[in-house]
């Protein structure tokens, strides 16, 4: 069994070979720079006295499939490449001379479909905004959290053009779709490699 099961691997890795489309991680425009620490990602870009980051993570960021089948493995190949990867996004804006951050949590809404009709221009929605205090690796459930289901339209388009004059825009939201895709098929590459060589080992 293991034998089929390390060759039907092999077969796949190379399938999916075929189909990447980056070989390498493709670049996000406007001077963002990337880190990436196993699934999660990061962009950092400095402008004028502010440090902007985004953070994402690829697990659980492909929709599921409207079949009752989700895993990926059983679609048959023509179908692989439709698969992109929209993870939830958090902005951090953090300005040199405050001790406090600006977090922005984001995300693709499924239907790619705005809640009012001048909202459909926008391909991502900010769902929550805090501030956290900078520097802490443990963000605090005590601080005031607003959620934008409830939110005055005006503010909101305020904070939709916040992001925009720091980067943030559909464009970026695009290219973060590009990125965040690629790095999850490489991961789903590594991770078939993986398998395999925990299949044949003996």
């Amino acid at each position: 069994g293991d034998k089929a099961f390390a060759q039907f691997l092999t077969d796949e890795i190379k399938e999916e070979k075929k189909i990447q489309k980056h070989k390498s991680l493709p670049k996000v425009s406007g001077g963002w720079e990337l880190e990436v620490h196993g699934t999660e990602a990061k962009l950092v870009r400095k402008i004028a006295g502010e440090k902007i980051t985004v953070t994402f993570n690829i697990n659980n960021s492909i929709p599921p499939s409207d079949e009752d089948d989700t895993q990926e493995e059983q679609k048959p190949d023509e179908q692989e490449p439709e698969l992109t990867s929209t993870p939830n996004f958090v902005v951090e804006v953090i300005k040199d001379d405050t001790k406090q951050t600006l977090v922005l949590d984001c995300h693709y809404p499924e239907d790619e479909i705005g809640h009012e009709g001048e909202e459909e221009s926008d391909i991502f929605t900010i769902r929550e905004v805090s501030f956290q205090p900078t520097g802490e690796a443990d963000w605090k459930d005590t601080n005031y959290t607003l959620n934008t289901d409830s939110l005055d339209w005006a503010l909101y388009d305020h904070l939709m053009d916040f992001l925009a004059d720091r980067g943030v825009d559909n464009t970026f939201a695009d290219e973060l779709i590009e990125l965040s895709t690629a790095l999850e098929h490489q991961e789903y590459i590594k991770f078939l490699e993986d398998l395999k060589s925990f299949v044949k080992c003996q």
